[in-house]
């Protein structure tokens, strides 16, 4: 029998090799139980899950953006694959730059302000990137990985509540530019609301010619040709070059210890990863015999956030960036302390220990869909806080910043963890938060359910104000002084932490966010052995 419920609970004890995934919705957990029943791995799941998700999140995520999949196991040091979006532009005359990109405003959605249009997509990775982890580290074919989502486009998804809330705010300013997307989603009663079934049978087709000929569909020949065309006619600048030359980049992750795990993830160029590792190595070194409350989380946040968009965002070299903020942590400590959605996320664990952590996002998405092919691109380019130096300043085939941060952790007892989440500059402290939670006892349920705050900083790194969930308990003076913006309990705002476990007797079990439609599957070959109580 097989499990799939929309929040895990205790660990599932298999009596047979299994995996436990979770994802941002049913249909990507129902992929990645179906590569488990197959006999895949944790990356098999979790990639065949990414691409499921990618699919059925119309408008918060596509296959044209980039993606980051963090991988550690038995035999493999913690390695994260690079498939960021990268400046487009390579062979291109100065003057072809600056143009193509559309200002948007969405009052209702954070007060975003963003750019779209031809000229905000960047060079695209994600199918790139998850091609190279399913060949380096899974165990089934990469055309195994995409079947499940190449079914679920061409017979069709429930519209989730995620996708309808985002799309309430961005559906007329951003998604109704491209005929091809605005047919997606318009039926014949009016625009897709949740609940609707959307079917999308071109990008069922081209993940089936991605199956037979490999992630050089996107980046070469015809669909290549289509897209750069497209997207040249009204300012955009990505070319054939840029699209041939992307390769992803396999680094070693960044790794820190901290309260008996080694935690692993997202190394610079990204800063999301440099941000969670600031946050876990400054919060150990509070005394937490003194007890720990939410005036030590907004310390923490406020502490790091304010040193990410002066130290890293603008540092010509984030990696040495990076290590020296790192290193201050290590020499200083707690003295810090004294000092002033449009993303989705998979994690899995197979019982033989091995961890994956995918993020994939498409930034606010700009409106425009590769001819014939169903993909939705990016507009990367356009989004403010990957952009600190101005629009189009980054040199052709430069990785942009990312907060993405999948993340896997290891204990000397054989415990495993692969955790992350989407949400933009809140990705950070979402991970953050249901870590230290973690790390206070609370089961994976308790600590990803856990109200959250986040610090907001002006463009110079100063904080701003405070984000609060409404069930957070702070007082005046807990917020350091800053003002306090309140949302709803377990708003979408913060993210959708995505985690799965092995624990030391080698059970699996996994959790989703309820600020997502988030939900979990335990399976091994032939399914689930045994069902949680």
């Amino acid at each position: 029998m097989t499990v799939v419920r929309t929040l895990a609970g205790e660990d599932v004890p298999l009596v047979a090799p299994g995996c436990a995934v979770a994802g941002p919705n049913l249909a990507s957990a129902e992929a990645g139980e179906e590569l488990a029943e197959a006999g895949g791995n944790a990356v098999d799941c979790a990639l065949a899950a990414i691409v499921a998700a990618l699919v059925s999140e119309p408008g918060i995520a596509s296959l044209g953006g980039g993606a980051f999949v963090t991988v550690t196991g038995p035999g493999i040091e913690p390695v994260t694959v690079d498939g960021s979006v990268a400046m487009p532009g390579l062979g291109l005359p100065p003057e072809a730059f600056g143009h193509g990109l559309d200002p948007v405003h969405l009052p209702g959605y954070g007060d975003t302000r963003t750019e779209v249009g031809p000229g905000s997509v960047a060079t695209p990775g994600t199918l790139r990137a998850l091609e190279l982890a399913s060949h380096r580290f899974g165990r089934l074919p990469f055309a195994s990985v995409l079947r499940p989502a190449a079914r679920i486009a061409r017979e069709g998804f429930t519209f989730g509540r995620a996708a309808d809330y985002y799309l309430g705010h961005a559906r007329e300013s951003i998604f109704e530019r491209d005929p091809a997307v605005r047919a997606v989603l318009t039926g014949e009663d009016g625009p897709a609301a949740a609940g609707d079934r959307l079917r999308l049978p071109e990008l069922g087709d081209f993940l089936d010619e991605v199956a037979r000929e490999g992630s050089r569909v996107l980046h070469e020949g015809e669909v290549a040709v289509r897209l750069v065309e497209g997207l040249r006619a009204g300012g955009g600048i990505l070319t054939l070059e840029d699209l041939s030359a992307y390769t992803p980049v396999l680094r070693p992750a960044l790794r820190i210890r901290t309260g008996g795990w080694e935690w692993a993830t997202n190394p610079p160029p990204s800063v999301g990863g440099t941000m969670l590792a600031a946050m876990l190595l400054l919060a150990d070194g509070v005394d937490r015999d003194a007890g720990w409350d939410d005036r030590d989380l907004v310390a923490v946040e406020r502490a790091v956030l304010a040193r990410r968009i002066p130290e890293l965002d603008l540092a010509r070299d984030r990696t040495a960036a990076a290590q020296a903020l790192i290193d201050d942590i290590a020499a200083h400590g707690p003295e810090w302390l004294h000092t002033s959605p449009s993303t989705v996320h998979v994690s899995a664990v197979d019982s033989d220990g091995t961890a994956c952590a995918v993020t994939a996002s498409s930034g606010y998405g700009c409106g425009l869909a590769v001819p014939g092919t169903g993909i939705w691109l990016n507009n990367c380019l356009g989004e403010r806080e990957l952009n600190r130096r101005g629009v189009h300043a980054l040199a052709p085939g430069e990785r942009l910043v990312s907060n993405m941060t999948p993340t896997v952790g290891r204990r000397a007892d054989g415990t495993v963890l692969a955790i992350g989440s989407p949400g933009a500059d809140r990705i950070a402290t979402a991970v953050f938060q249901t870590l230290l939670a973690l790390g206070s006892g609370a089961d994976l349920d308790a600590a990803i359910g856990r109200p959250r705050v986040h610090v907001t900083c002006t463009e110079d790194g100063t904080p701003q104000f405070l984000e609060a969930e409404a069930d957070v308990s702070l007082a005046p003076e807990d917020a350091d002084g800053l003002p306090v913006r309140r949302h709803a309990p377990h708003s979408m705002f913060f993210g959708g932490v995505a985690a799965a476990r092995r624990g030391p007797d080698g059970r699996i079990g996994a959790a989703a966010d309820p600020r997502r439609e988030g939900a979990v599957a335990v399976a091994g070959p032939g399914g689930v052995q045994n069902s949680p109580t």
